[in-house]
C-alpha cells in the first residue's frame, strides 16, 4: 500500500522567502507490519547477509541489573502472539476465554525471565534499505544499508547501532539462520517486520537551526497575519507550535531531511574523521506521530487505518521504543559514508 502525506496547511515560504532554499528532500518510509524477505526494504526482517561474512557482535560489558527481566527473542516473538490470538479471539467472541490453559503457561514461565548471559552477544538486524527504493547517502559502490544494532543500552542508554554498506549484486549465497542473542534487554528492542512504503516530502529546520533574524520573523504574530486561522488553529496553539510540528520536520521512520530537535538545542555534527557536518541518514521513531503533528499522519491512514500491532501506542507499528518515546537519528559524513557515523537522541 503507498501512502500520501498531505499538503501542508498552507506554503510556508510565501510568508517567509528565507526559507525557500533551506528546503531539504526527506523520504517517509511509513512501515507497516509484513512478512519482508531477504529482497525487501523493511524492518525487522532477514538481511542480505552473505554466507561467508562473519555475523557482528557486540563484545563490550553489558549491564546485568539494567532489566529486572530479560527475555530471549523468541520468547518475546511468543508473547505478542499470544497477545494478537487473544484479542483476536475475544474480537470475534466477547465472551471466550482472556487466555489458553497454554497462554496462561507461557506467560506465568516468560514472568520468570531467562538467566543473565556473559559473553558476545550477536547484533540484532533493525532495517535494510536498497537505493532502488529509498534515496540516502552512500557509497559509490553500494545499493544496499544494513542496520543492526546491540539490544541492551549502552552509554546514551539506548542501543548502539552499526552500519553495512554491500553492492547487494555480490551476494550470492545468503547467510540463512543468522545467530540471535541468547537474550535481549527490552521487548522495545526487538522490532516487529514491517515493509516500507517510502514517499518523498519536503522539509525546514527546526527553528533552534534558524538564524535569529530569521527565529524572530517567526515569532512575529503579524507576519502570520495574511493567513486565516482557521488554515492552522486546530493544529497549534499558536504559530510557532504549528511550524515546529507541523511545518519543519516529519515526523516518523525516514531518511534524509533536516536533524529533529527535542528536547536538546542543536550541537556539534562534525564528522569525527574530516570535521565535515554530518547530514541525517535514517531517523529509528518510537512513533508515525503524536498529539502535536497529525497534520502528517497519510491520507490512507485517516480513511482505512490499520490497527497498530498489539500493545502498541497508535502510530507505532515497528514496536521500537526509543528512551520512552523519543527518535534514534543516525548520521553520516557526506564526504564519505564510511566515516564513523554518530547517534542523536531527540
Amino acid at each position: 500500500m503507498s501512502f500520501t502525506t498531505p499538503p501542508r496547511p498552507f506554503d510556508v515560504t510565501a510568508l517567509f522567502p528565507q526559507l525557500a532554499p533551506l528546503a531539504r528532500t526527506a523520504t517517509r518510509l511509513h512501515p507497516r507490519p509484513g512478512s519482508p524477505t531477504v529482497h525487501d526494504s523493511h524492518v525487522g526482517g532477514p538481511l542480505l547477509w552473505p554466507a561467508d561474512e562473519p555475523w557482528p557482535y557486540c563484545d563490550e560489558p553489558h549491564d546485568r541489573h539494567a532489566s529486572l527481566r530479560i527475555h530471549s527473542p523468541d520468547d518475546v516473538r511468543l508473547l505478542r502472539r499470544d497477545r494478537a490470538a487473544a484479542a483476536e479471539r475475544l474480537r470475534l467472541d466477547p465472551e471466550a476465554p482472556e487466555a489458553t490453559p497454554e497462554e496462561r503457561e507461557n506467560w506465568e514461565r516468560l514472568k520468570v525471565g531467562r538467566p543473565w548471559f556473559d559473553g558476545p552477544i550477536p547484533l540484532l538486524p533493525v532495517a535494510q534499505l536498497y537505493a532502488r527504493d529509498v534515496f540516502f547517502p552512500c557509497p559509490s559502490d553500494a545499493d544496499l544499508l544494513q542496520v543492526l544494532w546491540c539490544p541492551f543500552d549502552h552509554a546514551m542508554a539506548h542501543p548502539k547501532t552499526a552500519l553495512f554498506w554491500r553492492s547487494s549484486a555480490t551476494v550470492t549465497d545468503v547467510l540463512e539462520a543468522p545467530p540471535e542473542p541468547p537474550v535481549i534487554q527490552s521487548a522495545h528492542y526487538l522490532p516487529e517486520p514491517c515493509l516500507f512504503s517510502p514517499e518523498q516530502v519536503t522539509e525546514y529546520p527546526n527553528p533552534r537551526e534558524l538564524d535569529k533574524e530569521l527565529r524572530d520573523q517567526l515569532d512575529d504574530m503579524s507576519r502570520w497575519g495574511t493567513i486565516d486561522p482557521a488554515q492552522y488553529n486546530a493544529y497549534a496553539y499558536d504559530p510557532g507550535e504549528l511550524y515546529l510540528n507541523n511545518l519543519s520536520t516529519a515526523p516518523g521512520w525516514k531518511t534524509g531531511g533536516w536533524t529533529r530537535w527535542d528536547p536538546t538545542d542543536p550541537v556539534d555534527r562534525s564528522c569525527p574523521e574530516c570535521g565535515t557536518e554530518a547530514v541525517p541518514l535514517l531517523t529509528i521513531a518510537s512513533s508515525e506521530w503524536d498529539g502535536g503533528s497529525g497534520t502528517w499522519i497519510a491520507e490512507e491512514a485517516r480513511t482505512t487505518p490499520a490497527p497498530p500491532p498489539l500493545g502498541a501506542e497508535d502510530g507505532n507499528f515497528t514496536l521500537i521504543d526509543i528512551v520512552g518515546g523519543y527518535n534514534l537519528q543516525l548520521h553520516v559524513c557526506p564526504a564519505s559514508p564510511n566515516h564513523p557515523h554518530f547517534e542523536l537522541v531527540q
